[in-house]
């Protein structure tokens, strides 16, 4: 029995080292087209009056309640909602039960007008000085028609704290949406990390407003209970100044905050927090970011501030993808690229997840840094300093699926699929985390996509690999 539990542990750790190794290096395998055919359900936005967005009973009730983290170490929340009949109070009651909400935290509320529109009140308030990996119960609105909610703080900031994140691009809503968004709500995920394009409410210019709204209350199931990290893509900045709406972003700004300032970013748009053991770096495609603009100088800031002994794993997201071989939206990244793409292989960024295409695709570790216009090397290239590039705009939304991949598919291209699904991110200590595309496969999560990924900080120094006893078992083995 000893000799059989040893051979088992054994090849586990061996499969284990041979999974990191290869998912650690360059490509040197061929990518994968896959054939999958996305068949049940149409690309159209769910009716208005389904249960999917259903507006909570009582007078004024809140609604579209989201949460998103509210400084930079994860001790502070951003409760936000919406109510629509008055102003009522902006005050957050909470506490560790649900039965004793003990302390309170007062915020503020704005709204705005939209082509013809009058949004609902809508309330951000910051609630800090939390404790770190605690259970937080909270109460909004008056008498009758109160709400009530949970959310869980994160470990505190260190280089092995676990944490599971879900990546979502694009999602809309449709019942393709609605569809990744019950089969993340199944994966475990602890946070969201969104990567642009939310309702797509600016294909409706007459009910854009009201599809904001429904949007909102679409996620709530979710949004309410724990942070999602939001950054902008195309359909956030519904600038259409046929119908007089010339201030871009005015809907998203409104709506959806962001802890901007912890960071010292002069914008909502682009910033940075840290959470568990990673740091995650949000920017702006349709943002200025050219040398010497104000996000290309905060960007330049923050990569200084990474301390990958505290948070190992380095995390930028942003809409529009620097990689992509799909005929939609190709090259569209390829300004930002020439601009930071040096600065991710420097600093060793671990992963680069990005949306705007409605297709999930996953690179190789490559980089064309060298290219210019008379070196002659315009070619990706394999490269152990530079980050993973993962496409995740497949969410679901009425635009549908973009289908027409490159042939033959490129070097640095590991996996690609037309669906619909999500991403999660099981990050296990400072060496490794698992990684998952989901596809919903008519109606079934899936994990179509799977990869061990190794740190990159950590995966450069053999001296730090060699990790201290405490550490797992399967940690040691990942040093290979």
């Amino acid at each position: 029995m000893v000799e059989a539990y040893s051979m088992q542990v054994f090849l586990f750790q061996f499969l284990l080292a041979s999974f990191v190794l290869l998912s650690s290096v360059g490509y040197s395998i061929a990518g994968i087209t896959s054939a999958f055919v996305r068949t049940e359900w149409p690309s159209v936005d769910i009716p208005l009056d389904h249960e999917a967005f259903a507006v909570p009973k009582g007078y004024n009730a809140p609604q579209q309640v989201h949460i998103t983290q509210g400084d930079y170490d994860g001790k502070a929340v951003i409760i936000s909602w919406v109510t629509v009949d008055e102003p009522g109070p902006s005050e957050v009651t909470y506490g560790l039960s649900k039965d004793k909400y003990d302390k309170k935290a007062e915020g503020k509320f704005t709204n705005y007008t939209f082509y013809g529109y009058n949004s609902g009140y809508i309330h951000h308030c910051l609630i800090d000085s939390l404790e770190h990996e605690t259970k937080y119960y909270y109460k909004i609105g008056m008498k009758n028609s109160a709400r009530e909610f949970w959310f869980q703080t994160p470990p505190k900031i260190g280089p092995d704290a676990p944490y599971t994140f879900g990546i979502i691009g694009d999602l809309g809503q449709t019942f393709n949406s609605l569809s990744t968004l019950d089969h993340y709500m199944q994966s475990g995920g602890q946070a969201v990390l969104f990567v642009g394009d939310l309702s797509y409410a600016d294909r409706y210019e007459h009910e854009n407003g009201i599809r904001w709204d429904s949007w909102g209350r679409f996620i709530e199931k979710s949004a309410a209970y724990q942070p999602w990290l939001w950054s902008a893509g195309n359909h956030e900045i519904e600038y259409m100044p046929h119908v007089g709406e010339v201030t871009p972003f005015k809907s998203y700004l409104h709506r959806y905050a962001t802890p901007y300032m912890a960071s010292k970013s002069i914008s909502p748009l682009w910033y940075s927090v840290r959470r568990a053991s990673t740091h995650i770096i949000v920017l702006s495609s349709y943002s200025p970011f050219v040398k010497y603009t104000p996000q290309w100088h905060w960007l330049k800031d923050e990569l200084l501030q990474v301390d990958r002994e505290k948070t190992p794993w380095l995390i930028v997201l942003m809409h529009a993808p620097i990689y992509n071989s799909n005929m939609a939206h190709y090259m569209e990244g390829e300004g930002m690229r020439s601009v930071f793409e040096s600065w991710f292989v420097h600093y060793k960024v671990d992963l680069v997840f990005a949306g705007h295409v409605h297709a999930y695709e996953r690179s190789y570790r490559i980089s064309n840094i060298n290219y210019n216009i008379t070196s002659g090397d315009r070619y990706p290239i394999p490269d152990k300093s530079a980050p993973v590039y993962i496409t995740v705009g497949d969410g679901g939304n009425q635009e549908g699926l973009a289908g027409r991949f490159t042939n033959p598919q490129p070097d640095y291209s590991a996996f690609r699929e037309a669906s619909y699904g999500h991403s999660t991110l099981e990050i296990k200590n400072r060496t490794h985390a698992f990684y998952r595309w989901n596809r919903n496969d008519d109606g079934n999560q899936v994990a179509t996509d799977t990869v061990i990924f190794y740190n990159q900080y950590w995966a450069s120094n053999l001296q730090r690999r060699r990790l201290k006893k405490n550490h797992c078992t399967a940690s040691r083995i990942a040093t290979f």
